[in-house]
């Protein structure tokens, strides 16, 4: 890769040393600007924050994980659109005890995301503060883009991949414990929809978010921006196979568990009532596809687990 022009020391070896890490993960760096490259459709752009002591501790996870997590994170809005992703830009926030190494490896992981998304890392910003913080900003294209609006009642409402692995992760930290691996990985390491939201889209999408705040909390988001409401039955949901042995430690049933969970960065998405795609769906992008419930025309959210009515409330980020 061509040395960045940058001249002076400090900082700009730092920046340097990030962008020899990035090598072809990375735009062309230097400039105050950042060139988004073209698409086709209409251009989302959409900023997430991931900072220390509120969405992750430094002591749960690896330079190079945090990275990636908060590029996923970031680049999971923009598969909620159904967007091909064009690019992203990092303001990081590091404090004074972030050696080079550590920050390099942090910057990889953000650029393993962005590859992994098909995208550049654009550019970004370097300062220093009191705790470590990173705000991705992603740049995408759809033609057309998927909203939260559009969902119909007598739509079937579905989900995407499996809940509540993040959740079984944050439970055994937050008890002094090492989660199991599987539940460490759907923490630290979570994979945006990118090719199963277009794949959604082309197959009749009336309505689509990623899961950030909880079944519960963003079934809430999506009936209200559609103006609809959503009934839920949570033995539908599809559990991660880390749940089981977090929903016991915690009392609850591992469907509910896995409902309050957030961070799981998976698909909310309504479709057709006629729709029986699931397994088409799998056998194209490798994702499964799991019906959870039904757009009604009375607002709010009811969720049911085996029939009784149970409370779902959102996700909570913070540790």
């Amino acid at each position: 890769m061509t040395a960045i022009p940058l001249g002076g020391l400090g900082e700009f070896d730092r920046i340097r040393a990030i962008a020899a890490a990035l090598g072809p993960d990375a735009g062309v760096l230097g400039d105050d600007t950042a060139a988004v490259p073209p698409g086709q459709g209409t251009l989302l752009v959409s900023t997430d924050a991931s900072v220390e002591n509120v969405h992750f501790k430094r002591a749960w996870l690896t330079p190079g994980e945090i990275g990636w997590r908060a590029a996923a994170s970031a680049l999971s809005d923009l598969a909620a659109a159904a967007a091909v992703p064009a690019g992203l830009t990092v303001a990081l926030t590091v404090p004074v005890d972030c050696s080079e190494a550590e920050l390099v490896a942090l910057m990889r992981g953000v650029g393993d995301a962005a590859r992994a998304a098909g995208c550049q890392v654009l550019g970004g910003d370097l300062s220093t503060g009191t705790a470590l913080s990173l705000a991705i900003t992603v740049f995408g294209y759809a033609d057309p883009p998927m909203s939260r609006r559009g969902a119909k009642a007598g739509d079937g409402v579905w989900v995407t991949g499996a809940l509540g692995g993040a959740r079984a992760a944050l439970v055994a930290w937050r008890d002094g414990r090492a989660p199991e691996p599987r539940a460490h990985l759907a923490f630290a390491h979570p994979l945006p929809r990118v090719e199963v939201a277009r794949w959604l889209r082309e197959h009749g999408a009336t309505a689509m978010m990623d899961i950030s705040d909880g079944l519960g909390g963003d079934a809430q988001h999506l009936a209200a921006a559609s103006g609809v409401g959503l009934r839920l039955e949570l033995e539908r949901v599809p559990v991660h196979a880390a749940v089981a042995t977090a929903a016991a430690t915690a009392g609850e049933d591992p469907a509910f568990f896995a409902a309050v969970g957030g961070e799981d960065y998976e698909l909310l998405v309504t479709l057709p009532t006629d729709f029986a795609g699931a397994a088409e769906c799998l056998a194209a992008t490798g994702i499964p596809l799991t019906r959870v419930g039904l757009v009604r025309r009375d607002p709010g959210v009811v969720a049911t687990l085996m029939g009784t009515v149970v409370v779902v409330s959102g996700f909570q980020h913070s540790l």
